[in-house]
């Protein structure tokens, strides 16, 4: 081969290399990021875990995140006044309380757990044991300004109730904006003692912390809220479950001398499974289309009758959450579930032909002869269980199943058969008639106990505990209600936000 045909099939190679290197992504689930960097405010006493989890994602997915460093009140006034940005940790959950009731923050998502404690230089020179020991005259103090940073706000609660709070204040040598800059002091040795995190002193070798009792009863949640204002919410709450991943960013907490909770498991898109009763169909599909859409995730769903979805979970199957359709079929799978939560209720009717013209009026029509039945199955559905304890209840039992035609699994399957006029009369929910009232009229049942109330509970074994809980927040949403009552449920959540 002479040089120029060398030199040709050489710069072909370089070329080729050159584009390789271009496409190359050095990471299987890395994605070439077109939006802008994720903006989060970070309270500065939790500066260190964050920045390293940042770098850590920033280099893993390619997605730039700006960190912004301050007093967790000044970053919530900050946010207010900007409207701005995407994520919001605060080292206090009281101030994403407040972000959320004045709707400046959507989700929150926790990380980790601080106590405040008394930091002196390691081996503690000056002897102080105990709060009390702060006012000596020769100890000279830093605290963290109240107005800024969320220990100096706790330190003034917790010390307030102990009796202390306005001589400490006034003995105070300074107070600074930020516990960082409290912790600095004392490493410095420009002051003997300070009130800080727990997990502040774990991040400096020169310092030892002091636990008090008066100061122990104020353990505080961090954690990150995702921000009303945020323009790429699904990117925001991508990187905040990063963070919060007991596989991931929590690692990271651990390592910095943070105690962080159980986070879930890490997954780019989580794939999650609700197992749900069909009655619940049309008034939660809103919700989870919205929330797939949010948080970047997908709920599988398997609507069926809570029956069969108990024997499902019997034989070993295991969902993410359950939205049962009556709250004796969660009872009975309880031990596999965290605490419910009652967010709906449908009474029990009978769904007859336009008019009435059976004359049908009461739970013993049911039992006129000739009529033509349909029930939900008593084994495979909560509906008929619980038709079956109201028939028995009132003593009707045999003599109205002589007339049933038609058990099926769920209550849809009995409502489009008496809608082709294949029966005379079903017993459904009121929630599975808002289709069709126009074509079939509702009969009350006098009976207290023809009612269904529907909870929600998240599985305990779940590798998505907290997103589980963030669908339950949205459930429980001003929104959701709406949806709710617009088919026909009655609301059993309590207040929403509106």
């Amino acid at each position: 081969m002479n040089s120029a045909a060398k030199t040709f099939v050489v710069s072909i190679l370089a070329i080729v290399l050159l584009i390789a290197l271009l496409v190359w992504n050095p990471s299987d689930q890395a994605t070439s990021w077109g939006g802008e960097p994720i903006v989060m405010f970070c309270a500065a006493g939790i500066k260190p875990p964050v920045e390293e989890v940042a770098r850590e994602y920033s280099d893993l997915f390619g997605i730039p995140v700006q960190l912004q460093y301050g007093g967790s009140g000044t970053l919530l006034s900050n946010v207010r006044v900007a409207g701005r940005g995407d994520l919001f940790l605060a080292a206090d959950a009281s101030y994403l309380e407040i972000a959320k009731s004045n709707h400046v923050v959507a989700e929150v998502i926790p990380l980790a757990t601080m106590i405040p404690v008394i930091a002196v230089p390691k081996g503690n020179p000056k002897n102080i044991h105990g709060v009390r020991d702060l006012l000596r005259t020769e100890i000279a103090v830093a605290l963290a300004n109240p107005d800024a940073a969320a220990i100096g706000k706790i330190t003034r609660r917790l010390l307030t109730q102990s009796g202390i709070w306005d001589d400490l204040e006034k003995h105070a040598k300074v107070f600074k904006p930020t516990v960082n800059d409290v912790a600095n002091d004392i490493k410095l040795g420009t002051v003997d003692a300070a009130v800080i995190w727990d997990s502040t002193v774990n991040q400096y070798a020169e310092l030892e912390g002091i636990q008090v009792p008066e100061l122990s009863s104020g353990t505080q949640k961090v954690s990150v809220g995702v921000l009303a204002s945020s323009k790429q919410p699904a990117a925001a709450l991508r990187f905040a479950r990063y963070l919060a991943a007991r596989d991931k960013g929590l690692r990271v907490f651990s390592k910095l001398g943070f105690n962080p909770v159980v986070g879930d498991l890490w997954s780019e898109k989580p794939e999650v499974v609700l197992f749900s009763g069909g009655v619940n169909r049309m008034a939660i599909e809103p919700t989870l289309q919205e929330f797939e859409q949010r948080e970047g995730v997908t709920v599988s769903r398997v609507y069926n009758g809570c029956g069969i979805l108990v024997s499902q979970m019997r034989a070993g199957q295991r969902p993410d959450a359950y939205f049962a359709c009556d709250i004796s079929f969660m009872t009975s799978v309880g031990d596999l579930f965290l605490d419910s939560v009652d967010i709906s209720r449908t009474d029990i009717v009978m769904l007859v032909q336009k008019g009435n013209p059976l004359g049908l009026r009461t739970l013993s029509d049911l039992a006129k002869p000739g009529l033509r039945l349909g029930v939900a199955n008593e084994k495979q559905s909560a509906l008929g269980a619980l038709t079956a304890r109201l028939l028995t209840v009132e003593n009707l039992y045999e003599t109205v199943m002589r007339n049933v035609q038609v058990q099926t699994p769920t209550a849809d399957l009995l409502v489009n058969q008496i809608r082709t006029g294949s029966l005379d009369v079903v017993v459904v929910y009121v929630a599975n008639t808002s289709q069709v009232r126009e074509h079939l009229d509702l009969v009350s049942i006098d009976v207290p106990a023809a009612i269904a109330v529907q909870p929600y509970a998240v599985s305990r074994n779940s590798g998505n505990r907290y997103l589980m809980e963030r669908l339950l927040a949205a459930l429980t949403s001003a929104k959701s209600k709406a949806q709710f009552e617009s088919v026909g449920f009655q609301w059993q959540a309590g207040p929403v936000e509106q």
